[in-house]
């Protein structure tokens, strides 16, 4: 019974426990939540595989990224390489360009004077001379002596009363300055064709240089372009001046070149001494707030000062005086009661330290010529050397010597044909030029006054020459044969030769008019010449002939 009982009791309990009301078994759902499972995982399973893309392509891209910058390392790398390669040509270059220029600089510095010593030399020239009709002596001689000579006489007479006149003008113009605020003018000095004694056309213009200084304590201190300073080559040829106080040391202090601030002093100088009013240097005849003279100020002084002058002395004189020229401070023109008149130049000029060398206001100017860089750009005019020169070579030549002949009939040969053609680019310091250099190239003896045909060829062999190469130097510039009796300063002499027919480059046109000008000249030599020949006798009128150059 007991069992039995137990056996009710265990089947009882086991139906109990097996019940799915009371015990749910737990694989009962598993169908619905696997579907479930599966959807998630799926849906997970896309998300990384998503993730995984997105990492591979940052991946990727930081990959090509680094790709790119090691690609522009080994491009700059490569540039810095080609970049160092390309200044190694470079230097190479430059080193090879400055080694032709200094031998061709050589070069021409051997033979830019030596321009009538080789006769073979000229004869590669002269195109323009072929068939060309040239006078003899004797008609070359009777033309000097009817047409120039008699000038002579009338030029020395025109000098005397100029230079007697100016000196008067400048006495009275020191007299009607103030000593202690003006400018103070010194003794005049005649320059040029009318003190070299081969002025031919007329009218005859007296050319007068006067220096001026400024008052105590102040002094000029000059600046030329070939004194070590950058100047730009349209600038060869000129300087600067600058005002400064005596006691004022302008290259051992810095207080000048930069600003040392408001509450700093120079020790060496004052203030006082550092700071000037703007009028103060004004006064000076300086552009405006610089301490650079200006040739504008000058100008206007200078003529302000003449001005008073005459009216000091004009009671004195039975003339009148006027300025001839409103763009030329001291173009004078003596006015006589009977109609004649008498023309000078009295110009300002600076002098570059102890030489005879001088910074001049206002130089005439022609067609080939620029315009000034600025007010406080002064030209130098060696004209006292140039006059000293030809002075110290006449002594060793022989008598009667045919150089100033030569310049002479050219000169005037040249002035006939402008007048008929119009004015071209060469002047007659041009042909001064070209007299000096063969002075300095060909021997004394050559220029004996039975030479004058042959020394005439020569000068228009030369200028034609310079005129096809566009090159004529500066007689005194880089010329390192002055002679050195002439105390000419070796700064020019060392500097870089100055080309005087530079602008023919740039101007093309006035080059052409130039060079036709020059050949309508020679083929018109022999009429002008002619024109003013006496009638020489039947035996000498073969002097009229052919010269093949």
């Amino acid at each position: 019974m007991p069992v039995g009982i137990f056996r009710v009791c265990l089947v009882v309990l086991t139906a109990i426990v097996n019940h799915p009301l009371i015990f749910p078994r737990e694989n009962g759902t598993v169908p619905e939540n696997t579907e479930e499972i599966i959807q998630k995982m799926k849906e997970r399973e896309e998300t990384l595989r998503l993730e995984q893309l997105r990492l591979e392509q940052e991946i990727a891209e930081q990959e090509a990224i680094q790709k790119a910058l090691e690609k522009s390392a080994e491009v700059v790398k490569e540039s810095k390489e080609e970049k160092v390669r390309w200044d190694m040509w470079t230097a190479l270059s430059m080193v090879i360009f400055l080694l032709i220029e200094l031998w061709r600089q050589d070069f021409q510095e051997g033979i830019w004077q030596d321009t009538g010593g080789e006769e073979d030399d000229m004869a590669v020239l002269g195109k323009a001379f072929k068939g060309v009709a040239f006078p003899d002596k004797a008609v070359l001689a009777s033309f000097y002596e009817k047409r120039i000579l008699g000038t002579t006489g009338d030029m020395a007479r025109m000098r005397e009363m100029v230079e007697g006149f100016a000196d008067d003008l400048l006495e009275a113009l020191r007299s009607v300055c103030n000593r202690d605020a003006d400018m103070e003018v010194e003794d005049c000095m005649g320059v040029g064709s009318m003190y070299e004694n081969w002025r031919v056309r007329k009218p005859f213009v007296c050319d007068l240089i006067v220096p001026f200084a400024p008052p105590e304590p102040y002094c000029f201190r000059s600046q030329t372009w070939c004194s070590g300073d950058s100047f730009p080559p349209d600038e060869q040829g000129y300087g600067t001046i600058k005002v400064c106080r005596a006691d004022e040391d302008v290259t051992g202090c810095i207080c000048d070149k930069t600003k040392l601030g408001e509450d700093m002093l120079c020790l060496l100088h004052s203030q006082a001494n550092t700071t000037r009013p703007s009028s103060e240097m004004e006064d000076l005849l300086c552009f405006k707030n610089t301490q650079y003279l200006d040739a504008d100020q000058v100008m206007k002084w200078f003529q302000i000062a003449v001005t008073k002058a005459w009216n000091r002395i004009s009671h004195k004189y039975e003339f009148d005086l006027s300025f001839s020229l409103l763009d030329s401070p001291g173009a004078l023109k003596i006015k006589f009661r009977s109609g004649k008149s008498i023309a000078f130049n009295l110009t300002p000029v600076v002098q570059y330290e102890n030489s005879d060398v001088y910074f001049i206001s206002h130089f005439p100017r022609s067609s080939l010529a620029a315009d000034l860089p600025s007010s406080t750009h002064w030209f130098l005019t060696f004209a006292v050397y140039e006059r000293r020169f030809i002075q110290l070579v006449s002594k060793t030549l022989p008598a009667n010597a045919c150089h100033v002949s030569c310049l002479q009939i050219l000169s005037f040969l040249h002035g006939k044909q402008c007048s008929l053609t119009g004015p071209s680019g060469l002047t007659n310091y041009h042909l001064k030029t070209v007299m000096l250099h063969l002075l300095q190239a060909r021997p004394s003896q050559d220029w004996a006054p039975e030479k004058l045909e042959a020394r005439l060829q020569d000068m228009l062999k030369f200028l034609e020459k310079c005129l096809h190469e566009k090159k004529l130097y500066h007689f005194f510039i880089g010329n390192g044969k002055v002679p050195a009796e002439l105390g000419f300063p070796i700064i020019f002499q060392r500097a870089e030769p100055f080309n005087l027919f530079r602008p023919f480059v740039l101007h093309r046109d006035v080059y052409r008019k130039t060079v036709d000008t020059f050949h309508e000249m020679l083929r018109n030599m022999t009429a002008l010449i002619n024109e003013y020949t006496v009638h020489i006798p039947l035996a000498q009128t073969n002097g009229i002939h052919k010269e093949s150059f």
